[in-house]
């Protein structure tokens, strides 16, 4: 398993439009992707379990990703997030 940690820059945090390219995103990668916030945790690939987690603007979240690919789509959600969020 790899892990990142990436803190929200965007003003809205992660609201519906963000949190579904987020999760579109995920689903495009083979591995199984966490999210954890706050204590919570929700299924990247899953658009309203991220939104359950209500992450604000400078919230830090924990990215963790398991599979046989995770060193690639590791570096993919790093790469979406540094780009989006």
């Amino acid at each position: 398993m790899k892990t990142i940690q990436y803190t929200i820059t965007a003003t809205d945090g992660l609201h519906a439009r963000p949190a579904g390219l987020l999760a579109k995103c995920a689903q495009e990668l083979d591995s199984e992707i966490i999210i954890t916030c706050g204590g919570k945790s929700a299924n990247a690939k899953k658009l309203f379990s991220i939104m359950a987690l209500s992450v604000k603007e400078g919230d830090t979240i924990e990215i963790a990703v398991s599979g046989k690919n995770e060193e690639q789509d590791i570096k993919a959600i790093g790469d979406f997030c540094r780009e989006n969020l």
